[in-house]
């Protein structure tokens, strides 16, 4: 069996903000995330993960992460998107249910299989974890073989759902999201950030005279640069932002937890993306250019999707109007 050598990550959450990386409570046991199988682990002992980390040393298909801090358990899980969360039913400050519950209602996390580890077998204990949205249930630590069984059982039925759903939630010519899941998931950020008091950006993104890249070199070639443009953009905002095909050659794009500085730094990141290099399409190259429309809250209890959609929207016509491949904020 492999035995790899531990430390142990610092779990204090970092203050971070619009151009900052998400807190990492990886370390120890630190894995590549792009496994068939990639599990969580949520536990404040160490020697329980060490004990949890051995029981899948055979099984190097197992992309195996810890977090020992409960209170940065969901925003981890979040960015790492496991196929199977191990989550510890008692720990210090909050409970194991109470993370199931706002695994829940987080999107990017409310359908990850969770398996509740317990100390005992006990039924009130059992039924309220199925309650709260868990999957299953283990009295820790378990026996291997059942381990990685239910583990691989949950893994498989997480991504035939979410292949599924990706088809239902993607557009069909970019990849990104389509236009009726982008505006959804506005509205989850604009709440979760309401919740959480943090302020929110969004930034509308116009290809600039694409009808005549359309009539001089036909739709194929201006598939091809929307297709290019929305790579671009994706590469270029954090992994916890949103980036969805608005319409056409517009784009919206979703920043979470921005300030009106750091979001205008960030549309400008965006700009730049698609001018440079310029792209190539059926052996010629385009200079492409884009019109940027920003608009922010720092309040987002008291704005409503529409209304900030709006916002963007006028800012974008301003840009526009203002001789294009430029950034405008609203007002």
């Amino acid at each position: 069996m492999n035995n790899p050598k531990l430390s142990v990550a610092d779990p204090t959450p970092p203050a971070f903000g619009c151009a900052a990386n998400p807190p990492s409570c990886d370390g120890p046991f630190s894995a590549d995330a792009t496994s068939e199988v990639v599990v969580l682990l949520v536990d404040d002992q160490m020697i329980v993960a060490r004990a949890v980390h051995q029981l899948f040393a055979d099984d190097p298909d197992i992309a195996f992460h810890y977090c020992p801090s409960p209170h940065l358990a969901v925003e981890y899980a979040r960015t790492l998107r496991p196929t199977v969360i191990l989550q510890d039913l008692v720990m210090p400050g909050i409970s194991g249910l109470e993370l199931v519950r706002e695994y829940r209602a987080i999107p990017a996390t409310a359908e990850i299989p969770v398996i509740v580890l317990s100390t005992r077998e006990e039924p009130v204990t059992k039924s309220q974890a199925f309650a709260e949205g868990a999957n299953d249930y283990l009295v820790k630590l378990p026996d291997r073989i059942e381990l990685i069984a239910r583990v691989r059982y949950h893994s498989k039925a997480y991504r035939a759902l979410a292949a599924l759903r990706d088809r239902a939630t993607r557009d069909a010519l970019t990849g990104v999201w389509n236009r009726g899941t982008i505006f959804e998931t506005l509205a989850q950020e604009l709440a979760r950030a309401g919740r959480e008091g943090t302020p929110l950006a969004i930034v509308m993104v116009d290809l600039d005279q694409f009808k005549t890249i359309n009539d001089t070199f036909g739709h194929a070639a201006g598939d091809a640069v929307v297709q290019q443009a929305s790579r671009r953009l994706s590469a270029s905002v954090r992994t916890y932002d949103h980036v969805g095909r608005f319409g056409g050659d517009e784009f919206l794009v979703v920043l979470s937890n921005c300030d009106r500085e750091q979001a205008g730094m960030l549309s400008e990141r965006l700009r730049q993306s698609v001018v440079s290099p310029p792209m190539k399409v059926e052996g010629r190259e385009l200079q492409i250019s884009c019109s940027l429309g920003v608009a922010f809250t720092d309040d987002p209890g008291q704005v409503s999707v529409a209304a900030l959609v709006q916002s963007a929207d006028e800012a974008l016509y301003r840009a526009k109007q203002g001789g294009r491949n430029r950034i405008e904020g609203a007002s």
